[in-house]
């Protein structure tokens, strides 16, 4: 590898664990081993100590499922919640909604803390400021009532502390005095917006979360410094990297850590090949995560739901199914087959991984239709094994009646069918035709579906990385740092211009001092008169003069219409500082070699054909392969299905579209 210092992107899976070490001139080296989960830093580390020169190792980010891990699992710290008095049962209340609209048993998770570390403090603000002072005996009171319930780690929620933050303050520098050592945090440094229950929960979430997420990432820090290592990132949810010490403070930022650098890693993908509106399914061990790219934009959501726990702070919007390479195939008690929840993850692993596994998974069936091949070696030489995979599959073949490769073609064609409907979710639910995007598959085992996931979508390009098994990695290295404040007004109100400009002028001298020298971009929160929920709308070159004008084209390319003459009014301002990563991109290709290929009889739909063998990573540009082919690579597979053709772009990345 090249001398240049490299950078390097760490995506932390289900399954695997996945390493791109970069250099500036455009070269890269791939580590893949299988993760660790009880100790995530384990595999990262043993991944940095594998590559072939780690010295000179200018960065390390890292894409982390630790605190999506510990939402899921239920095992953050405990919290003790402080709020207004009255409103102890605000996160139990939620917002009235069902879990499942048709199911009247279906209950929501429960919040973090327990009904009993509530504590209500005797006091009051409303929105012009306070109602009810915050008394010095009450703050001994709810100091002494902490005390009692030996807290892990304190959240203060109070009403209107997004406006007025003065007896959150009182409080916290109280606890903090009574409590060393013990995390506090508040409403009004999480999420300084209105809609308490949000609020609320994303407070309580990030206390919650930051014990845990901090210990560990402190612990990777060590071992990052012990090997020279002379920067140490984090990846948020919204696909921008935070310093360790910054990530450590919010840890609730990082619940889609991993997911958001594989739509980064697509953006990129997708502009070196002219293709700027997309659909991005990773596809990996445990589960799919669908995704939208438009104009070159990951589309980000204001709030978020993981694990049952609402968090309203920005994330690159993402929709995730059980439909993973070790997600579990089962028969239901209604003889239907089944594709997850359940996976089998690194450990014990599919049936065909040989390491203890025995139950049929989506992997298992993708090996049985001759899709993968057994000379590969996936992670930690980790060989597949086409006999343990069809005995796996044989007991679902006994229940249905069927043989091994009909099963097989069963299990391929469900999970699809999962996946197909979380691509939908991210576009049609949006107001987007899918039929106008082309679709960028990736991950381990989503290159194998591109083709049939495009059919049942209406899509006719689908665009396939130089190397899709790690692009969630290589996202992670071009993540820019990024920071976005947000202030609620007083009031939703038609626009004020003074007022706006004044608050635009606050939040952009606190966005400089938070990442000196970025690029600042100004944002409102807007809606109708009346409507309950808004739209971020950028503010074309940050003027205000064209706000009304942008809102009303986004709510009709949103809603299809622009409010039949409604008044708007802004709820909310924000601000975007971002700073670009030092720019990196895969060393073009040239030439027209041939590859030797080779010749692999694979079933495909039902069918049994002849399908080409291609090298893939090896490619060189501008060449064409025709389906059925199959282009295996040391980090992924790809299936090009009859009737689709395959054109290699100078990037490295394959084009395929309908013949």
């Amino acid at each position: 590898m090249a001398s240049q210092p490299l950078r390097l992107g760490v995506d932390v899976g289900g399954t695997f664990t996945d390493l791109v070490a970069a250099g500036a001139d455009g070269t890269f080296e791939i580590r893949k081993v299988l993760s660790t989960p009880d100790d995530p830093a384990t595999a990262v580390f043993g991944a940095v100590d594998r590559l072939s020169r780690s010295h000179g190792i200018a960065s390390l980010i890292l894409g982390t499922t630790i605190a999506t891990n510990a939402l899921l699992e239920r095992r953050g710290a405990r919290v003790i919640l402080v709020t207004t008095a009255g409103f102890e049962d605000l996160l139990w209340l939620r917002r009235q909604d069902r879990a499942a609209l048709y199911d009247l048993s279906c209950d929501h998770p429960p919040p973090l803390p327990q009904r009993a570390d509530v504590v209500g403090a005797g006091e009051r603000m409303g929105p012009q400021g306070v109602v009810v002072p915050l008394a010095g005996d009450e703050i001994e009171r709810v100091v002494k009532a902490i005390r009692e319930r030996r807290p892990e780690s304190i959240a203060v929620a109070l009403l209107f502390a997004h406006l007025h933050a003065g007896h959150e303050r009182a409080l916290a520098e109280a606890l903090r005095r009574a409590f060393p050592g013990v995390p506090v945090v508040c409403s009004h440094d999480v999420l300084p917006v209105f809609r308490e229950y949000e609020r609320f929960s994303t407070t309580t979430a990030e206390a919650y979360l930051r014990p845990l997420v901090s210990g560990h990432l402190g612990a990777a820090a060590e071992q990052a410094r012990a090997r020279g290592i002379a920067e140490f990132r984090v990846l948020t949810s919204g696909g921008s990297s935070l310093s360790v010490e910054a990530a450590g403070r919010s840890a609730a930022a990082l619940a889609l850590s991993g997911p958001a650098g594989g739509v980064v890693g697509a953006r990129i993908v997708g502009e070196a090949v002219g293709y700027r509106d997309l659909l991005t399914l990773d596809m990996g061990g445990t589960s799919a995560d669908a995704s939208l790219v438009q104009q070159g934009e990951a589309r980000r959501e204001g709030a978020t739901i993981v694990g049952g726990i609402p968090l309203a702070l920005p994330a690159v919007l993402i929709e995730t199914v059980s439909a993973g390479g070790g997600s579990v195939a089962w028969v239901d008690a209604a003889g239907t087959l089944k594709v997850g929840p359940r996976s089998a993850r690194a450990r014990p692993g599919p049936a065909c991984f040989g390491r203890g596994g025995t139950e049929p998974t989506v992997t298992d069936a993708c090996l049985a239709l001759g899709w993968l091949d057994q000379a590969w070696a996936l992670a930690d030489d980790v060989r597949l094994d086409p006999g343990a995979a069809e005995r796996a599959l044989q007991s679902l073949a006994q229940q249905l009646g069927m043989d091994v490769r009909g099963v097989a073609s069963g299990v391929v064609e469900v999970a699809t069918a999962v996946m197909a409907r979380a691509l939908k979710r991210v576009s049609v639910a949006r107001g987007v035709d899918p039929r106008r995007l082309a679709l960028i598959p990736f991950g381990g085992a989503g290159p194998l579906f591109g083709c049939a996931l495009a059919d049942l979508l209406g899509m006719r390009t689908v665009i396939v990385p130089s190397h899709p098994g790690v692009l969630s990695a290589l996202g992670i290295v071009a993540a820019p740092e990024r920071a976005e404040l947000v202030a609620s007004l007083p009031a939703p109100a038609v626009p004020d211009r003074r007022l706006l400009l004044a608050q635009y002028a606050d939040l952009e001298r606190r966005a400089e001092r938070t990442l000196p020298g970025g690029a600042i971009r100004r944002y409102a929160d807007a809606r109708f008169a009346g409507q309950g929920y808004e739209i971020t709308v950028p503010l074309t070159n940050g003027e205000l003069d064209g706000l009304e004008a942008d809102f009303r084209a986004a709510h009709r390319s949103r809603y299809g219409h622009e409010g039949a003459g409604g008044t708007m009014e802004v709820v909310s301002l924000r601000v975007v500082i971002e700073r670009a990563a030092p720019r990196w991109a895969p060393a073009r290709r040239s030439g027209m070699g041939r590859p030797t290929t080779g010749r692999r009889r694979v079933t495909i739909r039902g069918a049994t054909v002849d399908a080409q063998v291609w090298p893939l990573g090896e490619l060189p540009a501008r060449l064409r392969i025709e389906g059925p082919a199959i282009l295996a690579g040391p980090d992924a597979t790809v299936l090009i299905e009859p009737g689709w053709r395959g054109v290699v772009d100078v990037s490295g990345a394959i084009v395929v579209e309908r013949a």
